[in-house]
């Protein structure tokens, strides 16, 4: 018989032991094949093949009458690798203990119900692990199964640093609304990043210089590199900031600035490089019109200067401007002043001291360039006592003999003129308010209002240029009206390509009294040439010409330059948050220039707001609405009734609502509200208050807040614009002048609190840092708050100057007309301490 066999079955984790035995018989022995009995039978349990941890374990029989555990070995299935060697321990009853070890799947493939299936097509898996695989990152992609990569789309690329899980990018798009600003010593770059960065973080700018030469050519081979010969701060490559000033340049050349926006994948693709360039002129200003300046005299704290003309001048001269500052204080900045005459005396200046003066000119042209520079000495206080002396006996003397013969014409005159007055002062009168009570400059061209003119055509012929028709070709409606359309259009000039133009049109079938109103703004146009007012090309009057939707008739035209970017607050609008601040502040000096020039000429805007400001493609921006009957009739702003016309309220200053009393002050009012438009990009200005609120408002001296993100410096100077008093309010040349230096500056526009200020305060409320919180309070009239703000810890004047509303609010001041009141004597308080920390301003 054979020996003892062990029989597995399927149906069982059981093994069988079978023993087959002989059979004895008395007196014989048989012996057969096959068993017929069973001798004995032994069960065990086995361990049944499994996969773990994507390894494979072969079925396993466990020792039998054993305790101990049989390890097992397993084999990673396919696509698989081994991390560490899989292992199990089969038991004796017939489970698999204490797993050890595993395998994971391998690169381009992902575990699924325990097996390493190939990753599909659009996807990747690009390190081994029982990780699942990924969708290709953007702009990448795979056609294989199991890729271990997903491959750039075309015109998209990976830097050499860059892993293989990142997203494929491209080079940026070139930077935008690239300006220039340039004064006697530096030149201002700012830009606005890319419209598309590429998808990358890592974005730089490269700056590149071209000196061209200025002769008629003009092409690129009179051109050469220059970023060796000019300085650049902080550096020409690799900025990631977007403004740059350069230093070190020639005077009277041609420089072209490229600048390019670069990142991680630039230059990979050869694709053409994304820069944008600009071309700035350097001192354009004509030659000095100033001839020998010398000094006439100097005291311990005035230098007297004087200077002859040059022979042979080109343009009249309107005045001089002299720029000084202390030798040893060349870097912290200069002061000027404006003369005149062909003499100043400068005083303010330190004893024993060396000042650097130059002069220059200002004609109808703009200004001219700088004398040299001279140095001159302030005296000692001895030496400058005894010249003050004789200086005061001097004067007194002249001035006695000049009072004594004064005083003898006016009686000699004034019995023979009786009747000649009287009758002169009333035709005075009727002309002084007729001229909105400016008075003429010399040597200053005044604005004339055109209802001076009996017939209002006469205005049109004198300050307008009639244009023939034919050479206006209309392209587009862009805007509509009541009385007519505004069409964008070219202008064929003579001898030279078209130029775009805006066409506004008055629609036949008009009366009388519209046509002369819309003819009197082309008349108020035509008197003004400056870079910073809308430039009017001309009229069309005479001939018959239909635009779009017009019925037929005689329609009125007037042309003037177009501006790609439309109106001031749209535009801010539309592009919120996309510029610097030193481009904001560069808008505003813009309108600032053009308000100078209009105010110099004896004009009265009346209606000045960021809607009324034209934006061009080079972000310069020009004054424009010169017409009153818009004002007072198809206003787009809700407006408050007054008596004689309709008024918008929330950009007028209160004299001017109160009593209509219109002036260039109240034009600076106006203006401190577009430089709040500005800076809160186009936001309302008093957002949703009614008129009749924004007047109370005002009235109790609630003043606009700070917009976000806005400097200090400006916001101080908002306020400055918005003082009650309309004499306390600064001039807009004195507007001109500080933004000017801001640009130069750009460091001041980073701190929260002003450390200068363009006009003194003398007039403004006085509250001493050393009175207690009690007594101003009391001074207000709101001594109730005391123990709040005591317990907020607001203790002295100091810390109440930087409270904001909301900290008023917080601590428990809920009535919006306290609340007004007591932000009107803060906003009091801060100018009040920047007056005594800073007596004054040098323009």
């Amino acid at each position: 018989c054979p020996p003892c066999q062990v029989r597995e079955f399927w149906w069982a984790a059981l093994s069988w032991q079978v023993c087959c035995g002989e059979k004895r018989q008395r007196g014989m022995n048989t012996f057969t094949r096959r068993c017929t009995d069973f001798l004995s039978l032994s069960l065990s349990k086995r361990c049944p093949s499994t996969l773990r941890n994507l390894a494979a374990f072969p079925d396993t029989v466990p020792r039998v009458d054993s305790s101990s555990l049989v390890e097992v070995r397993g084999a990673c299935v396919e696509n698989a690798e081994e991390r560490d060697t899989p292992k199990l321990y089969c038991g004796a009853d017939g489970d698999w203990l204490v797993p050890l070890g595993r395998c994971v799947c391998s690169l381009g493939h992902e575990e699924i119900d325990g097996f390493c299936q190939a990753c599909r097509p659009g996807s990747y898996k690009a390190l081994s692990g029982n990780i699942k695989c990924s969708e290709c990152p953007l702009h990448s992609s795979s056609h294989d199964q199991a890729a271990t990569v997903c491959h750039c789309d075309k015109g998209f690329y990976r830097a050499a640093k860059d892993p293989s899980t990142m997203a494929c990018t491209r080079a940026p798009s070139a930077p935008r609304n690239l300006i220039s600003l340039i004064n006697e010593t530096a030149l201002f770059l700012t830009w606005s990043p890319p419209s598309d960065s590429g998808g990358r973080k890592d974005l730089a700018y490269n700056i590149m210089c071209q000196r061209c030469g200025s002769g008629a050519s003009g092409g690129e081979e009179d051109c050469e590199p220059c970023e060796s010969d000019l300085r650049f701060v902080p550096r020409p490559l690799g900025l990631t900031g977007t403004k740059v000033a350069i230093l070190d340049f020639a005077t009277h050349t041609n420089y072209t600035f490229h600048v390019e926006a670069v990142n991680g994948v630039s230059g990979l693709g050869g694709n053409t490089r994304p820069l944008v360039n600009i071309t700035v002129t350097t001192d354009q200003t004509g030659p000095s019109l100033v001839g020998v300046v010398r000094k006439d005299w100097a005291s311990d704290n005035s230098i007297a200067l004087s200077w002859t003309e040059v022979e042979q001048q080109p343009n009249d001269i309107l005045d001089y401007e002299i720029k000084y500052y202390a030798k040893e204080q060349e870097q912290s900045g200069y002061s000027s002043t404006r003369t005149k005459a062909l003499s100043v005396v400068v005083t303010g200046l330190k004893p024993s001291t060396v000042y650097v003066f130059h002069v220059r000119a200002r004609t109808a042209a703009g200004f001219t360039a700088y004398s040299n520079k001279l140095d001159f000495s302030t005296g000692d206080s001895g030496v400058a006592a005894d010249q003050g002396q004789v200086l005061v006996v001097v004067t007194a003397a002249v001035g006695g003999f000049s009072l004594l013969v004064i005083l003898t014409l006016f009686f000699l005159i004034t019995g023979r003129c009786q009747s000649f007055i009287k009758a002169k002062r009333k035709s005075d009168d009727k002309r002084r308010d007729r001229f909105q009570n400016v008075l003429p400059v010399p040597g200053i061209k005044t604005y004339v209002d055109p209802d001076t003119y009996g017939d209002p055509t006469q205005a049109v012929h004198q300050f307008t240029t009639e244009i023939d028709p034919s050479r206006i070709r209309i392209e587009r409606v862009i805007g509509a009206g009541e009385l007519g359309e505004v069409c964008s259009g070219r202008l064929r000039t003579p001898g030279e390509k078209d130029i775009p133009v805006a066409i506004k049109t008055l629609k036949g079938g008009y009366a009388e009294r519209q046509r002369r109103d819309f003819l009197r703004e082309a008349s108020i146009m035509g008197q003004f040439d400056h870079p910073n007012i809308v430039r009017l090309e001309g009229v069309v009057t005479k001939i018959m010409i239909v635009c779009f939707s017009f019925p037929p008739g005689r329609p009125v035209m007037i042309v003037v330059e177009y501006m790609e970017n439309g109106s001031l607050d749209s535009f801010l609008r539309h592009h919120d948050g996309h510029f610097t601040v030193v481009q904001l502040v560069g808008m505003l000096h813009g309108v600032a220039s053009g308000m100078t020039y209009l105010s110099e000429m004896g004009y009265v805007h009346r209606d000045l707001s960021a809607r009324n400001v034209l934006v061009d493609e080079g972000l310069v921006c020009k004054v424009s609405d010169f017409s009153p009957s818009r004002v007072l009739e198809d206003h787009p702003e809700p407006a408050f009734n007054t008596m004689g016309g309709k008024i918008p309220i929330r950009w007028t200053a209160p004299e001017a609502i109160t009593y209509r009393k219109f002036s260039s002050a109240s034009d600076v009012w106006s203006y401190g509200i577009v430089m709040w438009e500005v800076m809160s990009y186009g936001e309302r200005p008093y957002w949703e208050m009614s008129n009749q609120d924004v007047i109370l408002s005002i009235e109790e001296g609630y003043r606009l807040p700070v917009p976000m993100g806005c400097p200090g410096v400006l916001h101080q100077l908002m306020l400055h614009c918005w003082q009650k008093e309309r004499g306390q309010r600064p001039h807009f040349n004195s507007l001109v002048s500080f933004l000017d230096k801001l640009i130069r500056n750009p460091a001041s526009l980073l701190t929260l609190v002003d450390n200068s200020f363009p006009e003194s305060l003398e007039a403004m409320p006085d509250y001493p840092p050393f009175i207690s919180i009690g007594d101003w309070l009391d001074s207000i009239k709101m001594s109730q708050y005391k123990n709040q703000f005591l317990s907020a810890g607001f203790t002295t004047l100091d810390s109440v100057s930087t409270m904001s509303i909301e900290d008023i609010r917080r601590i428990g001041v809920s009535l919006i007309g306290h609340q007004r009141r007591i932000v009107s004597s803060i906003q009091s308080l801060r100018l009040q301490f920047l007056n005594v920390q800073y007596n004054g301003f040098h323009n």
